[in-house]
């Protein structure tokens, strides 16, 4: 895939450029969204997603426009996971709902660029070390492992370690228990300090990093191609602001999306590891020469995913639906 440098800074500059809008057409002003206008910015930006996927199938051909539509499900998967960890972080800090927004979109955007720094490494990693797919193949499935063995723990796994951060944060940082407003920091008494809106962030911005720990990995076991993996993670990141409140009062009636993303991840873990051994040049494995083994395409990985989170969901909400009649 030959991607010039000025699509690169295009595509950056209309990146940029959507993430600015957003700012002042809805986080400017405090408020909390309403549910209407939440599912129509939603719509909108998964929209615009599945539109700029269709300029990668005519640009560059169905191959690559499949693996940019398996990436993005699988990234926009992974962040409605991320979703619940930004309840607890609200809850824990009692974020007003009405500034909720300005610590998502900020937060939001911390993570793209951070995810854009572990992008440039696996690419670096991968160009340079074709044994990196068996360390991301690995890690995969020991972080699906970890997720069904977690399952119906997240919460206080989430409180006790955003608690340490938030301790380790208040002994570094001169704090307020008070909100100001949405501002990040303010002067009492002559003497700078940060507001409980600015510790929610930091927050984010650690938990931020162990989302890309698990969503680079995963996208790169359906791409080697830094473009699309860029791309899927922007666009799947884009709008996740709006379906926090467009589906808040469903996540928890998700009960078995762990399952679900455990299943992708072990999935995506064994597609990289056959990938591995079909380029293999370790040499104590088949005196470093390649294995024939089968390769999962782009095709089967994308009906299988959607497949995984398609039965995941349903099988959710029925679940949570007969209890909800059982209580009542």
């Amino acid at each position: 895939m030959n991607v010039s440098t000025t699509v690169w800074i295009v595509t950056c500059v209309v990146i940029l450029g959507l993430f600015v809008f957003d700012f002042f057409a809805h986080v400017k002003t405090p408020h909390e969204p309403t549910f209407k206008e939440s599912a129509i910015w939603s719509a909108v930006y998964i929209t615009i997603a599945i539109i700029f996927g269709g300029i990668v199938f005519w640009q560059y051909g169905s191959a690559f426009g499949g693996e940019y539509f398996a990436g993005y499900v699988t990234e926009k998967a992974l962040s409605v996971d991320n979703l619940f960890v930004f309840l607890i972080i609200m809850t824990t800090f009692a974020v007003p709902r009405q500034y909720q927004q300005k610590v998502l979109l900020i937060g939001i955007v911390m993570a793209l660029v951070m995810r854009a720094g572990f992008i440039a490494l696996g690419a670096a990693a991968i160009n340079n070390f074709s044994w990196v797919f068996y360390l991301f193949g690995a890690f995969l499935i020991y972080t699906a492992y970890k997720l069904v063995k977690d399952a119906g723990h997240e919460e206080e796994n989430e409180v006790e370690q955003e608690t340490k951060i938030m301790r380790w944060a208040k002994k570094v940082l001169p704090t307020t228990e008070e909100y100001h407003g949405d501002r990040l920091t303010v002067k009492i008494d002559g003497k700078r300090v940060v507001t409980p809106m600015l510790l929610a962030l930091v927050v984010i911005g650690f938990t931020d990093i162990l989302f890309a720990l698990d969503s680079i990995p995963a996208i790169y076991g359906l791409t080697t191609e830094p473009y699309i993996v860029f791309t899927a993670n922007a666009f799947a990141l884009m709008g996740l602001r709006q379906l926090y409140f467009l589906i808040g009062g469903l996540l928890d009636r998700l009960v078995y999306l762990s399952y679900g993303l455990s299943l992708v991840l072990a999935f995506i873990g064994v597609k990289l590891v056959l990938h591995a051994l079909h380029e293999n040049e370790l040499p104590f494995i088949n005196g470093g020469e390649h294995l024939a083994v089968p390769e999962i395409s782009t095709g089967v990985s994308l009906s299988v995913i959607m497949g995984i989170l398609i039965v995941t969901t349903v099988a959710s909400l029925l679940k949570t639906r007969g209890a909800d009649r059982k209580v009542s």
